[in-house]
C-alpha cells in the first residue's frame, strides 16, 4: 500500500497492521541560498533578477550589511537598477558602515548635491562615496579660495562634473590656470562650458591646434586680433565637428600635430631635466669650493 507497510500478526490469528511511514519534514528557509535575503531585497523593491545579481556581489558578506547598503541608496532617491548598477560599479560600498554612507551623503548635500544633482553625481562618479574626505575638502577649498568660483558656481560645477572631488588639488588648479590665463576665459565662462568635464592633454591638445592655425589667439586685456571661438564649443563638439567646423582641418592633419605635440613635450622635459643636473653640479662646485677655501 501506498500510505505504509503492512505487518503480519503472530499466531493463529494473522492480522494486517498499517503502519505509517514518517513523512518529511517541512520546508524551511533556505539560508544556504539565500532565499530569506533574496525575499527581504524583493520586498525593497528589487525585482527576482536584481535580488539574484545583488547576491552576487561579495557573496562573504552577511545579509544585513548588503540590505543596509541597498536601504541607502534607496534613501537617496535611486532606483532599484540605478543602485544595483551602483554597487556593480563599486562594490566598496557594500562594506562601508551604514553610518559612513549617511555621513557621506550628508557632506554631498551641504556642497549643494541633492536630489536629482546628488543622484546623477553618484551615478557617474560612485567613489564619492569611498574618496579620501580630506582630498574632497581640499578641491573644494582650491575652486573656492583659490579659483574664485562662487558658492553657486561651485554648486553648477559639482553638478555637472563631479569628478573634481576626486581630483589632486595641483592639477586641478593648473587645469583652471591653463583655461585663465592662457585662454583668457572667466569663470562663468567655464561654469557655462562645462570645463572640467573635458580632461586636460584634450583641452590643451585643441586649444594649441586653432591657436598654430591662427584660429585663437590670448586675450590682452580683454582685447584680440581675432574672434575667438567659444569655449563651449572648443570643449563640447566631437573631434570630427571640432575639425569641420572650428578648426578647419582633416583628422589626418590633427592627428600628426598631436604627435608632434608630444615629441615637443618630450624634448621640453629632457631640457628641463639637463638643465637641473647642471645646476645641481655648479651647486656642487660652489659648496666644494667653499670648503677648500675655509
Amino acid at each position: 500500500m501506498a500510505g505504509g507497510r503492512l505487518l503480519r500478526g503472530c499466531g493463529r490469528a494473522a492480522s494486517w497492521v498499517l503502519v505509517p511511514r514518517s513523512l518529511p519534514a517541512a520546508p524551511g528557509p533556505c539560508r544556504r541560498c539565500g532565499c530569506g535575503e533574496a525575499a527581504a531585497l524583493r520586498a525593497m523593491g528589487f525585482s527576482e533578477e536584481q535580488a539574484r545579481r545583488l547576491l552576487g556581489l561579495q557573496a562573504r558578506l552577511g545579509p544585513q550589511r548588503r540590505e543596509a547598503a541597498a536601504a541607502q541608496l534607496l534613501l537617496l532617491g535611486l532606483s532599484a537598477e540605478a543602485a544595483l548598477a551602483l554597487l556593480e560599479r563599486s562594490p566598496a560600498l557594500l562594506r562601508m558602515p551604514t553610518e559612513r554612507l549617511q555621513e557621506r551623503a550628508a557632506e554631498l548635500r551641504r556642497l549643494g548635491l541633492d536630489g536629482g544633482q546628488l543622484q546623477r553625481a553618484l551615478s557617474r562618479c560612485p567613489q564619492l562615496f569611498t574618496a579620501p574626505r580630506r582630498r574632497m575638502a581640499a578641491a573644494v577649498r582650491l575652486l573656492r579660495e583659490r579659483c574664485l568660483f562662487t558658492a553657486e558656481q561651485l554648486r553648477e560645477v559639482l553638478g555637472t562634473c563631479p569628478a573634481v572631488l576626486l581630483e589632486e588639488p595641483r592639477r586641478l588648479h593648473h587645469h583652471f590656470q591653463y583655461a585663465y590665463f592662457r585662454m583668457g576665459v572667466s569663470q562663468k565662462e567655464m561654469v557655462k562650458a562645462r570645463l572640467f568635464q573635458m580632461p586636460f592633454p584634450e583641452l590643451r591638445n585643441r586649444h594649441i591646434f586653432l591657436e598654430r592655425r591662427g584660429l585663437y589667439q590670448t586675450p590682452y586685456k580683454g582685447q584680440t586680433q581675432t574672434s575667438n571661438p567659444k569655449l563651449k564649443d572648443i570643449l563640447q563638439l566631437p573631434e570630427e565637428d571640432f575639425l569641420a567646423s572650428l578648426a578647419c582641418a582633416t583628422t589626418e592633419e590633427y592627428d600628426v600635430f598631436k604627435r608632434l605635440l608630444a615629441r615637443e613635450e618630450e624634448e621640453e622635459e629632457e631640457d628641463e631635466e639637463d638643465r637641473n643636473a647642471r645646476y645641481a653640479e655648479e651647486d656642487e662646485d660652489v659648496d666644494s669650493e667653499g670648503s677648500d677655501t675655509a
